[in-house]
């Protein structure tokens, strides 16, 4: 699913479910044989812009690493049947400082064109909020 252009669409919730940032993501996956990159573009709704590019190898069986500059060490994962899941430590930039958060994202292949993304973000075992997002094909 991921390869060739994609948009997605999401929200940042705190953990009592205020929304605190909205954002759009172009995205531009390339795989050749085992190895695949995707290029995020982020644009938050408070003018703000991020960019990520994930270097992705899968294993067979389900299993994929990923690594991407403001990732600690490598993100592990595991697809079986529509779902796939996604763990990882992320350098994430809060006030002026960087906080090393977890992220356990879910994805779910709703259609051939569609992914719901459920991703849970915490530190130290507490629970920060959630980033939801739907992907799309271009």
């Amino acid at each position: 699913f991921l390869n060739g252009e994609l948009t997605a669409k999401g929200m940042f919730t705190e953990r009592s479910g205020r929304v605190v940032k909205r954002f759009t993501v172009k995205m531009s996956g390339r795989w050749e044989g085992d190895n695949g990159v995707l290029d995020e573009h982020f644009q938050y709704s408070d003018g703000s812009t991020q960019r990520r590019v994930w270097r992705l190898k899968a294993f067979g069986q389900g299993r994929y690493s990923g690594t991407a500059d403001d990732v600690i060490g490598e993100a592990a994962g595991e697809s079986a049947g529509n779902a796939f899941r996604w763990g990882y430590t992320l350098a994430l930039p809060v006030d002026g400082r960087v906080w090393n958060v977890t992220l356990d994202d879910w994805m779910y292949l709703i259609d051939e064109r569609t992914i719901l993304n459920r991703t849970a973000m915490s530190k130290f075992g507490l629970h920060l909020g959630d980033v939801t997002l739907v992907i799309t094909k271009d």
